[in-house]
């Protein structure tokens, strides 16, 4: 093991140990090198690995914000990895086709089932405290996120909307699909997908007879997803998904 990657296993063991939290700064370069016996160098290509990793912010200075600082960003590094390895070839768009349709299956599918809360949720209970706040600050940010969804598809209605923006607006709103399923690290692996995601819908969107008969089909399947999720309709959402996510792919040749 090179001297870096044991400062990386010393420093991932005191993450778990809870030796510091998010928002709480790592010991400095100097510090941590003479607790460990490495270089200054070996401590200091640790914590670039970190930081591409999007485990910690770095600050140069002497201030209070300066050295790094532990952040939560999972999908950083793991974005920047599948675009390198998809740029290089090792990693075919058929795998991130089939990645995306099994994770967003199971999202909107996730979505569509979770139910509004009892009305005995947000009852007070005996003690006179008022049982339901978790549970209303969760539909408050459903209703957000299916709010932003429909923000999203009505900005792409826009007849003066070019393909590049189209497809950024497409991407945010799969997004919020994914994020509407409550589950952080199927968002963070989605987060980390886009890139990939985005350049192959470019590839393919390049090659197409008519973009603007393309583009007006993808409106109605988007509208009809948002549609069975906001409805409870899991099943629905499910195939629609992934019909949508498949038939772009098969229609541009990929």
């Amino acid at each position: 093991m090179r001297t870096h990657e044991r400062v990386l296993a010393s420093i991932e063991a005191d993450l778990a140990a809870g030796r510091w939290g998010l928002g709480e700064r790592l010991p400095a370069e100097r510090a941590l090198a003479d607790e460990l016996g490495v270089s200054r160098s070996s401590v200091r290509e640790a914590i670039r690995v970190l930081e591409a990793m999007g485990i910690v912010r770095t600050a140069v200075g002497s201030g209070p914000d300066a050295g790094a600082t532990v952040v939560d960003r999972p999908a950083a590094g793991l974005g920047a990895a599948v675009r390198l390895h998809v740029a290089s070839g090792t990693l075919a768009v058929r795998d991130v086709v089939e990645t995306r349709v099994l994770l967003e299956t199971w999202a909107v599918r996730e979505a569509a089932g979770r139910a509004a809360p009892s009305p005995a949720a947000d009852a007070t209970d005996a003690t006179g405290v008022a049982g339901g706040g978790e549970v209303t600050g969760f539909t408050e940010a459903r209703a957000g996120a299916l709010a932003e969804a429909r923000a999203l598809l009505d900005r792409m209605d826009s007849p003066d909307l070019s393909a590049g923006a189209f497809r950024e607006l497409d991407a945010s709103f799969h997004l919020v699909l994914v994020r509407l399923a409550g589950n952080v690290l199927v968002e963070a692996v989605m987060t980390g997908l886009r890139g990939a995601i985005e350049s192959y819908v470019a590839a393919g969107s390049a090659g197409l007879a008519s973009w603007e008969r393309t583009a007006e089909r993808l409106r109605v399947e988007h509208r009809a997803v948002l549609d069975a999720v906001t409805a409870g309709d899991g099943a629905l959402a499910e195939r629609l998904v992934r019909e949508h996510i498949e038939g772009f792919y098969r229609e541009t040749g990929l």
